[in-house]
């Protein structure tokens, strides 16, 4: 049989085997791993897990959770409608990559195996049995229905109340939520911790994947757009409010920057169908020219301080005008001629901020040295330089400018939201897919991606306000094409490319981990941009159409029958971000 498992054993073992090592992996949790606090996160203190053992703990019971599906226990076969096999491996394996990465690590940094106390084999060894038990269950392309205990009762398809489906999202955006605060709040010097809260997220993200969940949540959200938008800002705003250090809300703030200018690619690229390599300029031209007029001492117009809504109209016009002029010669080029010429102004912008500094050009940006000593905004008596109290939680300088960059944030997405569900939202689409066919159509291609590139241009530049101000400085070194750390226009094109091309939230999401990985794994230093390449080509591999992906592109890349989950009837095509509901 070419579906038979890789390890030949009776069914009730393989259900054994998944279920006792969830458990058994739990148990070791509470045991100590390790004989000294050296190792981070104090892994010597029994029955009361910390840093690496919380997630091990966390791992084994998804472990648990999965594996009562087998058994066919009431109310669970939500979790793995469709009985595909790859979620009970991939999940059985988030808890085996934990607990092995832990213990080498502990060996390595602590000089050998002798420091590992008795938890840590215990660990090691729980985890490879549900990895044993998965293994012996049905290969990938059939199911696991011959190993419920009732195999011939159907998976329930009840749907779900509107006040349920709700609760739905809302436990979603708070599993997010929480999800996203602990690796962000990861001491810096913890790289070990983040490394392993980056195995389990990746595994369970891939089991929810393969089981089904994560596309029937996106089409769900979908569904409820205006609710599960409300929710996903709600839990932004919360954010700040669970942090007690003020660096996690700088990078925050940065990742909202980066996040949006992703959104604003996302037009060009995922919407239009243009692959725009030098992109990054635009946000530096909103920055600089809303430096220009920040009231800073170093500013060729020093004695100008306009208010903030007039810095971000001066920002979105100069990016918006230089979006026109950059493209109204170069937009009747198509494919690589296209991204070349965006190559070379990305290049050209950087260059020329360079040389302004009144010797290799006209005195306007000050060179290498850029315009420093950007002064914080005040808006309505509220200066966002000063820390301030708001229910008991002190909000700190960076705190302020999150929740400034989350109200751009949320025009952007409108913005984005509503020109994609427009008459000229169809029109990039189609040039996307065929602009010859398009064109034929009576679509005027040149005047639509001229206000596709025009529009992303001024999105950017929006942004490059706020990120002026939270820098205090601008300087000519972040814009350029490619880099050890974002923002650049590698980087920017690469979250549109991993969150999902089209979509609202997969720029987001995208920007978020290319933002965050680099942050927290220093260690890599001079090797971040080979670990990149090979984050990528694995995503191309198993997920080309990008974390978060609308439908037409999901079934661009997987033919029927590809899938681990059976094809279902889903949301219209025009809807955006929807993905798959039947995967």
């Amino acid at each position: 049989m070419t579906n038979a498992p890789l390890i030949p054993l009776p069914r009730p073992a393989a259900r054994l085997l998944l279920a006792g090592g969830g458990i058994a992996t739990i148990v070791s949790t509470f045991l100590s791993w390790t004989w000294t606090s050296e190792f981070p996160g104090d892994l010597t203190v029994y029955g009361y897990p910390a840093g690496l053992q919380v997630l091990a703990l966390v791992a084994g019971a998804l472990t648990l959770l999965f594996s009562l599906t087998l058994w066919d226990v009431r109310g669970l076969r939500w979790i793995n409608p469709a009985g595909a096999t790859s979620p009970y491996l991939l999940i059985a394996l988030s808890g085996f990559a934990v607990c092995w990465y832990t213990a080498i690590a502990i060996a390595v940094n602590l000089g050998g195996v002798v420091n590992l106390d008795p938890g840590a084999y215990v660990a090691m060894i729980a985890s490879a049995l549900p990895v044993i038990g998965a293994l012996a269950l049905p290969r990938p392309g059939d199911t696991v229905k011959a190993y419920l205990t009732k195999p011939d009762q159907p998976a329930p398809k009840s749907k779900l109340s509107a006040w349920a489906e709700h609760l739905v999202i809302t436990l979603g955006v708070t599993l997010a939520l929480i999800t996203f605060t602990y690796g962000i709040g990861v001491d810096d010097e913890e790289s070990e911790t983040f490394i392993g809260f980056f195995l389990l997220v990746v595994l369970a993200t891939w089991a929810l994947i393969h089981a089904g969940q994560l596309d029937r949540f996106s089409a769900l959200c979908a569904h409820h757009k205006g609710f599960a938008t409300a929710m996903a800002f709600a839990a932004a705003v919360i954010f700040p409010f669970t942090q007690n250090d003020d660096h996690n809300a700088n990078l925050g703030v940065n990742i909202l920057i980066f996040g949006t200018v992703a959104l604003g690619l996302n037009i060009v690229v995922g919407l239009t169908g243009l692959l725009d390599l030098g992109y990054v300029a635009f946000l530096g031209v909103g920055a600089y020219a809303a430096a220009l007029v920040s009231g800073s001492e170093y500013s060729r117009f020093s004695g100008t301080q306009l208010p903030f809504w007039a810095a971000a109209l001066v920002g979105m016009g100069a990016s918006l005008v230089f979006g026109v002029l950059i493209g109204a010669p170069t937009l009747r080029l198509r494919g690589d001629y296209l991204a070349i010429v965006t190559i070379g102004f990305g290049e050209i912008f950087r260059i020329a901020v360079n040389n302004l500094d009144g010797s290799s050009g006209p005195d306007i940006t000050n060179g290498p040295d850029g315009i420093p000593a950007i002064p914080d905004l005040e808006m309505f008596g509220f200066n966002f330089g000063s820390p301030h109290e708001i229910a008991g939680f002190t909000l700190g300088r960076f705190a302020n400018y999150f929740f400034l960059m989350l109200l751009v944030t949320a025009i952007v997405v409108l913005v984005f939201t509503r020109a994609a569900d427009s008459r000229i939202g169809r029109s990039w689409i189609a040039i996307r897919e065929d602009e010859t066919a398009a064109v034929a159509m009576g679509i005027n291609g040149f005047r639509v991606k001229l206000i596709a590139f025009a529009l992303g241009a001024s999105l950017a530049g929006l942004a490059g306000t706020v990120s002026a101000h939270v820098t205090y400085s601008v300087v000519p070194t972040p814009y350029q094409f490619a880099g050890s750390s974002p923002p650049n226009s590698a980087f920017l094109l690469a979250a549109v490319v991993l969150g999902g091309m089209g979509t609202v939230s997969g720029p987001i999401v995208g920007a978020s981990l290319l933002y965050l990985i680099p942050e927290k794994l220093t260690f890599l230093k001079e090797y971040e941009l080979l670990a990149f390449g090979i984050a990528l080509i694995l995503l191309m591999r198993f997920r080309p159409e990008g974390l978060i992906a609308n439908r037409r592109r999901q079934l661009e890349f997987h033919e029927t029958g590809q899938l681990d989950v059976p094809d279902t009837p889903s949301l219209p095509d025009s809807t955006i971000g929807v993905t798959k509901a039947g995967a």
